[in-house]
């Protein structure tokens, strides 16, 4: 059935505020050509957009002032603040920016396993206010928060997951309590490949899955343009796969025995002390992503000396991408995190090669573009698509 003149509206403003986010400011005559809505129409929702304090002249196209026709409409940026949250085992980080994802204050706090729950939450509790406050008295709408481990999809908070900080969950309730902002919180792993997908190295693709190699190992799947979850949100729990090589089996409170030990952090570490890449010291000292990082680094760097190297970590991750590839079908692959991010083309080069061999499911391997960011972006993300579902509802846009 046809929508009615009310619906019809509230979908025509919804589109042109989407498209306003997309590209930026517009005219009315480009509102037209890549709405395909009529001269009329355009003219009465940038009229409805403006009343509801929306959007508003930006400025005008061109370097001669031409009147009404020249006229630049934007959106109200500063309307409302988004918060995204990187919460680490040992730190979290904070992004405070406008509707339009332009950053108004960040910051970071390292919190040491030492820190008992209840301080440990109030100083990240406080980090989000302090950064909130210094991006202006404009308040909070959405916060997204990535953090590791399992989010229940029924009730969207942090599952009681053994390994990780206990004080993650508590951060989660109290930031529930003491804003009134709207928060939301997602896998660290899938908040990166949504960034990935909209502004990273799968913008070009519906259907991919995301390994995130770094201190924790997990991976994303993305099919058709939708993040899969899973029945009780643990869709990638890739680190408890059990695969050759690894010394043992995973059990159902940890993964060491998974994948995870052949692909974490602690263990590329230790690849890399065995081919004398970096001292064995060094893995012991409580460093192990920065210490995986230096060494991948180090080996493309060394050229054939660091071949070995290389070669047998490629050999490790196609172990654990074969086994998604067999059963998804993904037609591409993305390295991500610390360790996939340092690996770069050199390193997916070498793991595509090994899937080629191992598979008869053609998969393309490239390496994630937008680094440790990731999370923090994708937190963003869906901060924004929250606010804009909020602030666009046919209240506010009619």
């Amino acid at each position: 059935m046809p929508a009615s003149p009310s619906t019809a509206r509230v979908i025509n403003d919804r589109l042109a505020l989407r498209l306003l986010q997309q590209e930026g400011a517009l005219t009315a005559a480009q509102l037209k050509t890549l709405t395909g809505l009529s001269r009329p129409t355009v003219a009465d929702l940038v009229e409805r957009l403006q009343g509801a304090g929306l959007i508003r002249v930006v400025g005008e196209s061109g370097a001669v002032r031409r009147g009404p026709n020249a006229r630049l409409y934007g959106i109200v940026a500063d309307q409302a603040h988004l918060a995204a949250l990187d919460v680490r085992t040992g730190s979290v980080s904070v992004v405070v920016t406008d509707l339009l994802g332009e950053t108004l204050a960040e910051g970071s706090l390292p919190i040491g396993s030492g820190v008992r729950t209840g301080p440990a939450v109030e100083r990240a509790a406080a980090l989000l206010e302090r950064t909130a406050r210094a991006a202006g008295p404009v308040p909070l709408h959405s916060v997204g928060v990535g953090a590791p481990g399992l989010i229940d999809p029924a009730t969207g908070e942090l599952r009681d997951t053994s390994g990780l900080p206990s004080w993650h969950r508590a951060l989660v309730r109290e930031l529930h309590r003491r804003l009134p902002a709207t928060v939301l919180v997602e896998n660290e792993t899938n908040l990166a490949a949504m960034a990935e997908h909209r502004a990273g190295a799968a913008q070009d693709r519906e259907t991919f899955v995301m390994l995130w190699l770094g201190q924790g190992v997990g991976a994303a799947v993305m099919l058709d343009g939708r993040l899969r979850l899973g029945a009780s949100g643990g869709a990638g729990e890739i680190g408890f796969l059990p695969v050759p090589g690894s010394g043992g089996l995973p059990s159902a409170t940890d993964c060491a025995g998974g994948f995870y030990s052949l692909a974490g952090s602690a263990a590329v570490a230790e690849l890399a002390a065995r081919h004398g890449l970096v001292a064995p010291g060094a893995v012991a000292e409580g460093y192990a992503d920065e210490v995986a990082v230096d060494a991948v680094r180090g080996a493309l760097a060394a050229g054939e000396r660091g071949g070995p190297f290389l070669d047998e970590l490629a050999d490790r991750l196609a172990v654990g991408a074969a086994a998604v590839v067999s059963v998804l079908d993904p037609g591409c692959l993305l390295l991500a995190g610390a360790v996939g991010h340092a690996g770069g083309d050199g390193l997916a080069a070498r793991v595509e090669e090994r899937l080629t061999a191992m598979s008869p499911l053609r998969t393309e391997v490239r390496a994630g573009s937008l680094g440790d960011g990731a999370v923090l972006r994708g937190a963003l993300l869906a901060a924004r698509d929250a606010a804009q579902d909020a602030l666009f509802t046919p209240a506010g846009a009619g």
